[in-house]
């Protein structure tokens, strides 16, 4: 999403935008997190959202710490990555160099 311009966006799009920024404003601030203040920032930032958006994104973020979900964005899918691919790799040792399919596709009557 960071490289299409937010005309580009749709509304639920826009919307979610929105509401991520203002929840990152009110987090900066050392504010908590809920519909009421969401709401009001949105408002006060000239932007509209639609009314069911700010009740959400308070209710998915109570309770959680956004710092932590803030460092955890760029290294959750390379440290999932890092040991299936360490898997594969003993994998591919362990396999015989001919394997029988049996079957797979349908072939084996």
């Amino acid at each position: 999403m960071a490289s299409v311009d937010v005309s580009q966006l749709s509304k639920q799009e826009k919307d979610e935008l929105v509401c991520a920024y203002a929840a990152l404003l009110l987090h900066d601030g050392e504010q908590e997190i809920t519909g009421d203040k969401l709401a009001k920032v949105i408002k006060a930032s000239g932007n509209e959202v639609e009314p069911y958006w700010p009740a959400l994104f308070a209710k998915a973020l109570k309770g959680q710490d956004v710092e932590k979900l803030l460092s955890n964005i760029g290294s959750a899918p390379v440290a999932a990555a890092a040991p299936a691919a360490a898997k594969k790799e003993e994998k591919k040792e362990e396999e015989p160099a001919d394997v029988d399919m049996g079957g797979l596709f349908g072939d084996d009557y």
